[in-house]
């Protein structure tokens, strides 16, 4: 068998490691979408919940209400767009403004998932994390704040060398 290098290198691959388990989880996720032939992908669940949950918004507002960079924000939304999910008119106040909302069958979409598939990936999803060990969300959340507070670059690099040395002797 071929050793899990990710795994066994500890927290000098936790990145790769989490975009692993977010990749999984998001495979796994579009599976029970493909099943109920909803015709949308995983990764846009979250712009559709962010307009459920505020109203419509700026692409740019979309982007960092997700997490992700304007641009990518704008491929999602023009996906969106084409699949007729989401409207984009200019603002009321401001015609330079455009905002993205949801239209009536992005709407349905919406309460429909939020029912059946929602429920049922978060369900599943927290079956998985039922027998860990500690709050895994607030654990996400603070390693989030922490990397907005200060990116990994500006972070000490004393402590790095017996980091290293504790995943070098796990593998040992």
């Amino acid at each position: 068998m071929v050793e899990d290098v990710v795994r066994t290198l500890g927290f000098l691959c936790l990145g790769s490691r989490l975009r692993r388990i977010g990749e999984r989880l998001q495979a796994d996720t579009q599976q029970i979408i493909d099943e109920a032939e909803l015709g949308i992908q995983a990764g846009q669940y979250p712009f559709l919940a962010a307009i459920d949950r505020t109203g419509p918004l700026t692409i740019g507002e979309l982007a960092q209400s997700v997490g992700i960079t304007q641009p990518g924000a704008t491929r999602t939304i023009g996906q969106l767009l084409e699949s007729g999910f989401v409207d984009m008119q200019p603002a009321p106040d401001d015609q330079r403004r455009r905002l993205v909302s949801l239209t009536d069958k992005g709407q349905e979409l919406v309460d429909y998932s939020k029912a059946t598939i929602w429920q049922r990936v978060a369900a599943a999803v927290a079956d998985l994390c039922g027998d860990l060990d500690g709050p895994i969300l607030e654990q996400l959340a603070a390693i989030e704040d922490g990397l907005a507070e200060a990116p990994l670059k500006r972070r000490s690099t004393a402590a790095a060398p017996r980091v290293l040395s504790d995943a070098q002797e796990e593998e040992g």
